[in-house]
């Protein structure tokens, strides 16, 4: 699929759509992604801010999008696991930034290769409109190179 494809399909999406989420930057070579959550009246808690959980949906599914695309067909790629670290309250337009570079593609095909299962942790920092850090997410990857049938 064209990364602008999934971008545009995403941006629709009801649980993104709804929430404020959108998907700003897909890159071609799915090598880099930006997402925004932008505040909404219906997104905002008590106090003001962004939920919890709305930070955290707004990187879910991007590390490992990137890596399934980038890796190809190939090789199987799950989310295995997720941490969030609250930082300051987030409030306004946050934004989450995705970069996976040539040296984390050539590790991940390294350690699977022999068929092997790899666990690999990513990490992103969520961001207000100043730069100041919001959320750390962690996310791990389960990542497989497929076997023959």
């Amino acid at each position: 699929m064209k990364a602008s494809t999934l971008r545009h399909g995403l941006n629709l999406w009801p649980p993104f759509l709804f929430s404020g989420i959108h998907v700003a930057q897909i890159a071609s070579d799915y090598r880099h992604a930006t997402v925004e959550l932008r505040m909404r009246p219906w997104n905002r808690n008590y106090v003001g801010t962004h939920f919890g959980g709305s930070l955290f949906s707004m990187t879910d599914p991007f590390w490992m999008l990137l890596a399934m695309n980038a890796l190809g067909r190939d090789y199987i790629v799950w989310d295995r696991a997720g941490a969030i670290e609250f930082v300051k309250p987030g409030r306004g337009t946050v934004r989450a930034q995705f970069d996976l570079d040539d040296a984390v593609l050539r590790e991940l095909r390294e350690a699977t290769a022999g068929g092997d299962k790899y666990l690999r942790w990513f990490d992103t920092d969520i961001t207000d409109a100043s730069g100041e850090i919001v959320a750390k997410i962690r996310k791990q990857l389960y990542v497989r190179r497929k076997r023959d049938r």
